[in-house]
């Protein structure tokens, strides 16, 4: 009843952040293709990039034909394209080192971009014990609200991915959110990271447009 997917419940976070115009876009760590599918109605070309080949299979199953599957790893293979009009990435980032992938992906931008990331951070409860403990409440009382809607037979909960059986999990994340900030700052200078509440933390950059772009 009250296993609901964290990732899912952000999905519309993200696509808030997508510039305008927003015709090509990439998604880093695209699993099984859920958020892919999602951006492919916005945008006219989504390269959805994970380093699984049981993952990519399933995406190119489950995505329109706007959606270019690629199977590379980020950080050791080239970008299927340049210039995006935004990155997008859903708790991938923590899977590498966050510094060398920031680096990568502003790269990979046009000037005026938008960069935008969740990803899970490392506990902190000395920092954000309250946020914690607000979270499992509201984990809790969402995913009772979910079972009910479905009972209903509503679609418009966050329902886990049976596909997600198959994605790596990182039990003990390497970065708190405040690590995660620093760590950022020191590659996309004016970045803005902060905590969510579902043990998650959003990371939002904005290329900056130079005179000589």
């Amino acid at each position: 009843m009250l296993n609901w997917d964290h990732n899912a419940y952000y999905h519309r976070l993200l696509l808030r952040q997508r510039p305008q115009p927003c015709r090509r876009v990439l998604d880093v760590g695209c699993g099984a293709g859920a958020f892919a599918a999602r951006l492919a109605r916005h945008s006219e070309q989504v390269d959805a990039v994970d380093r699984s080949t049981e993952m990519i299979d399933e995406a190119r199953r489950r995505t329109p034909r706007n959606v270019h599957c690629v199977l590379a790893d980020v950080l050791a293979d080239p970008l299927p394209g340049k210039d995006y009009d935004a990155i997008f990435s859903i708790s991938a980032l923590h899977h590498m080192p966050l510094q060398d992938a920031c680096a990568v992906l502003a790269a990979a931008l046009r000037p005026g971009g938008v960069l935008a990331v969740v990803a899970v951070p490392r506990t902190d409860l000395r920092r954000e014990l309250p946020v914690e403990i607000v979270a499992a409440v509201g984990h809790r009382l969402l995913g009772a609200m979910f079972f009910t809607n479905r009972l209903l037979g509503s679609t418009s909960w966050f329902a886990k991915d049976p596909a997600r059986a198959s994605m790596p999990v990182v039990m003990d994340p390497p970065l708190t959110t405040r690590q995660a900030a620093r760590q950022a700052a020191a590659v996309l200078p004016g970045v803005r990271v902060r905590r969510l509440l579902f043990w998650r933390y959003l990371l939002i950059w904005h290329k900056p447009i130079t005179p000589e772009s």
